[in-house]
């Protein structure tokens, strides 16, 4: 019997996907740790601090309060409006905002989830989806564990690392595209698309025929120039964006999406089948996270600060060479004087040096033998510990 159970528990062709590797990373760090060692975290892209006070506040002031059921499975009605207002009051021309219907916001178990959503609405198994290179990984292991075909379009410094309707008409020419997924500001590079780059790039895909699914969770974490939302361009994208980056609020798990009006029931049925609802105490939370803009705005600050930190001592470092660092809180940098080989190069930093990074061919296996992403969202003095050693391990 025990041996016809190994014969039958055969893992399927969609689960072979390759390792998120900044998790290895986070698994070797802490290993070191077991053993004693300080180490300086810059691979997992998190923040550092916690959700908003009023986040918490509101949480405590329901707990004992249950049951705390199951919600709608697009979310609490309360939550989805405030999401709404939020677009209202942040984005759009010249201030006046941009008016999004509530009945748009589907609220999900974080970004992660939205696009599992989104793919599964949006793509028929075997549809060809465009993914910037480099970027981040799950997209492309996502649509491939769902039967998707992901497509790598290669980005360079002279489109500044993102990606342009010119090349992806010339992909789908070669052979025709169902989707593309956009990222401003972009992980790993903190790269962002203009207003006029984001536009001309929406309208040369739908013109196409072409779907396009916008990853905005690291909006309100823009340094260079505000980001653009892609709800405010067009009517059909796809739009998924998050609390865990600038709500500081990853562990808790929830995002939202804004949907056109007719997927929005299709994306209801999936989302009662495949998770019922979203936890009722993180969207609570959510909801009470929009009142506490000070503080998040304070934290944004301190990233800021890192930046700095690094744009300017990364170089006296010996890194030199890095891509723009517009915006969420990365920076990419080239290592290629020092290797070509970014997992042994990160992993000899790790261990000599003890500062975790995050090996470039995680989010480019075309280039990113070359490239090293270092995460800015510590502590300031984590920051300027992490330059001076990875200062005196390249001297």
């Amino acid at each position: 019997m025990l041996e016809r159970a190994k014969t039958l528990l055969r893992p399927s062709t969609r689960s072979n996907v390759p390792p998120f590797m900044v998790m290895d990373v986070v698994a070797a760090a802490a290993r070191l740790e077991s053993r004693g060692r300080r180490i300086v975290h810059m691979e997992v892209g998190q923040p550092a601090v916690g959700a908003p006070a009023t986040a918490v506040a509101a949480v405590r002031a329901v707990l004992g309060k249950g049951p705390h059921g199951y919600t709608e499975a697009l979310g609490i009605a309360s939550l989805r409006r405030r999401i709404a207002h939020a677009y209202s009051e942040r984005h759009g021309a010249d201030g006046n905002g941009i008016e999004i219907d509530p009945d748009r916001i589907v609220v999900t178990t974080g970004s992660s989830a939205g696009f599992v959503l989104a793919f599964l609405a949006a793509f028929e198994a075997g549809d060809r989806v465009a993914v910037a290179v480099p970027g981040y990984p799950p997209y492309r292991h996502i649509l491939a564990a769902l039967g998707c075909e992901p497509v790598l379009i290669e980005t360079s410094a002279t489109t500044r690392w993102s990606l342009t309707g010119e090349a992806l008409l010339a992909e789908h020419r070669v052979r025709p595209l169902n989707g593309v997924v956009v990222a401003s500001p972009a992980n790993p590079t903190g790269t962002m698309m203009s207003a006029q780059a984001l536009a001309d790039l929406i309208r040369c895909a739908e013109d196409a025929g072409i779907a396009v699914i916008s990853d905005e969770i690291y909006h309100g974490l823009d340094y260079a120039f505000a980001a653009q939302t892609a709800a405010g361009l067009s009517g059909d994208v796809i739009v998924i964006n998050s609390f865990s980056k600038y709500f500081c609020m990853t562990g808790w798990r929830i995002g939202w999406m804004v949907v056109a009006p007719a997927l929005v029931r299709p994306i209801e049925r999936l989302q009662q089948n495949l998770a019922i609802s979203v936890a009722t105490l993180s969207q609570i939370a959510a909801e009470a996270a929009f009142d506490d803009r000070a503080e998040l705005e304070k934290v944004k600050q301190g990233y800021e600060a890192n930046r700095r930190i690094l744009l300017d001592g990364l170089p006296r470092a010996g890194l030199t060479s890095f891509l723009p660092v517009d915006g969420a809180f990365y920076l990419y940098a080239d290592i290629a004087p020092f290797s070509t080989d970014s997992v042994e190069f990160a992993t000899r930093m790790l261990e000599e040096a003890g500062v975790a990074a995050t090996p470039g061919i995680d989010f480019d296996p075309i280039h990113g033998r070359n490239f090293l992403r270092l995460c800015y969202a510590g502590a300031p003095e984590e920051m300027r510990e992490a330059v001076e050693r990875i200062g005196n391990w390249l001297r």
